[in-house]
């Protein structure tokens, strides 16, 4: 959340890049620190070999691709990509037929794209994939304040002091004193740097200079409610400052209770607002400041007119911040609905997808699931999120990988808050190396040291490809995203 000397543990960025290698041969190590079970696959040798047919990193004459050996799965990224310079000021990855949408080969909103029900089309799905990453020089960010300078509460400026956080990343110098200062602002950074705190840390001024204040903070997912939450705590203790969390898929009346209690801070996403709303448990008139944090997510998942719902049962002259990853026209729209004169904040410097190796792995869809395994097996692979496309589909992932013996967690709709906060906690905790999951965990959530990403269902559409692969290279590290294509040879 906060600039701050990095800890000790895995950084993707200084291990090892994809080299060409076999599975099989001499023993590298006899067991998985991740729980999998040592036993060779086929023969008699320790490593980890797949089976007859199976994937392998096995280099063509000359190159560092990865091709496959007869009959099997490989890395390799087809031929015509692009530069990753090519995107000046832009999305990554574009190959210039956009017409009209943030998805490959175009398409409206909300739509499946050209890959049917499977997502995207993965024909222009490979044309995004870049194993290189660019060794660029980067501009070094130089703060204009540091937390000590802001005009805030003398017990939150030693609570942020007392973490060891000295120095605000860009998003947070450049927003707190605006929303310091009252105005509206909108907030246009990537994921992972800071923008929790770029609103909590001047609300929590404000709350504590005036008790009576009261602060809505709408997000697209359960999980994000949690996580922003928990930031709060963090941030308060010891200063009377009080908070509900209010989310779908649990039982609604605890959270009716907390709302009676009057906290300062109500924390939501827009379907539970709305029903709290409609059973007068919430009413939001006292209401003079609001968060609207993913809001680009938000527009995604369909919650705009909840949105609105929430918006026009506030006070006219509220204080109005919006945070979003993207900006888009519909993005405008909002804007121009919900904000008056905001002061804007872009601090996207760089892409998230930079910081990022990407590549595919070709594969047979019979052997989908030994290939992920053989993938797994690798030291290198040490903390995963895999995404798939449905509840069913990822819920019965995770349980055959489990059965391989990976330590594996999986999150989805099906599961209730409390599991599905259980397996986030574990999987950031380390006692789970590999969380199966659907998108709901692919915007906002602070999951720090994430190895690997893999997609093994391709995303729908393109934002949800930037923002699933988001979760690794994350604070200026390095991190690798692999996606399964099914049934595209190799020529």
């Amino acid at each position: 959340m906060f600039n701050k000397t990095p800890r000790s543990g895995n950084d993707s960025s200084t291990g090892p890049k994809f080299r060409a290698r076999r599975f099989g041969g001499s023993s590298s190590s006899s067991s998985s620190s991740r729980g999998s079970s040592s036993t060779p696959r086929s023969g008699g040798s320790t490593s980890f070999a797949p089976r007859t047919g199976g994937s392998s990193y096995a280099p063509r004459t000359g190159g560092s691709s990865f091709a496959p050996r007869t009959g099997g799965s490989s890395f390799a990224p087809r031929s015509g990509g692009f530069s990753r310079g090519a995107s000046s000021g832009g999305r990554p990855y574009s190959n210039g037929n956009r017409s009209g949408g943030s998805r490959f080969g175009g398409g409206s909103r909300g739509g499946r794209g050209n890959g049917g029900p499977a997502g995207l089309d993965p024909r222009n799905f490979e044309r995004f994939i870049n194993k290189t990453i660019i060794t660029e020089v980067e501009e070094v960010f130089i703060p204009e304040h540091k937390f000590a300078d802001f005009m805030i509460d003398d017990r939150l400026k030693r609570s942020i002091i007392e973490k060891g956080f000295v120095t605000p990343t860009p998003i947070q110098d450049k927003s707190i004193p605006h929303v310091l200062a009252g105005r509206d602002v909108v907030g246009i950074a990537n994921t992972g740097t800071g923008k929790t705190g770029a609103f909590l840390i001047p609300l929590i001024h404000k709350a504590l200079v005036a008790p009576a204040t009261r602060i809505l903070v709408v997000v697209p997912t359960r999980e994000l409610a949690v996580q922003i939450a928990d930031e709060l705590k963090s941030l308060s203790i010891g200063l009377g400052i009080y908070h509900a969390v209010c989310v779908g898929g649990v039982n609604i009346f605890p959270q009716k209770s907390a709302l009676r209690r009057g906290p300062q801070f109500v924390i939501g996403t827009p379907g539970r607002l709305k029903d709290l709303m409609e059973q007068k448990a919430l009413n939001l008139a006292p209401f003079e400041t609001v968060v609207l944090d993913e809001a680009d997510r938000m527009l995604d998942m369909g919650f705009v007119n909840d949105m609105r719902h929430v918006m026009l049962q506030m006070n006219s002259n509220r204080q109005t911040l919006f945070f979003s990853a993207t900006l888009s026209p519909e993005i405008e729209k909002l804007i121009g609905e919900f904000l008056k004169e905001p002061v804007r904040v872009s601090v996207k410097t760089r892409d998230t997808s930079k910081n990022v190796e990407q590549d595919v792995v070709h594969v047979e869809s019979a052997k989908k699931l030994d290939t992920l395994h053989d993938l797994l097996t690798q030291p290198e692979f040490s903390k995963v999120l895999v995404f798939g496309r449905t509840k069913h589909g990822v819920e019965k992932l995770a349980k055959s990988l489990a059965d391989r013996g990976f330590k594996t967690e999986s999150i989805h709709g099906n599961k209730t808050q409390q599991r599905r906060q259980k397996a986030l906690t574990q999987f950031k905790d380390g006692r789970v190396a590999v969380l199966v999951a659907t998108d709901v965990a692919a915007r906002g959530l602070d999951i720090a040291d994430v190895s690997h990403v893999i997609n093994y269902d391709l995303p729908t559409n393109y934002d949800d490809y930037v923002h699933r692969i988001g979760r690794t290279g994350r604070a200026g590290k390095r991190g690798k995203a692999l996606t399964f294509i099914e049934g595209q040879k190799r020529g």
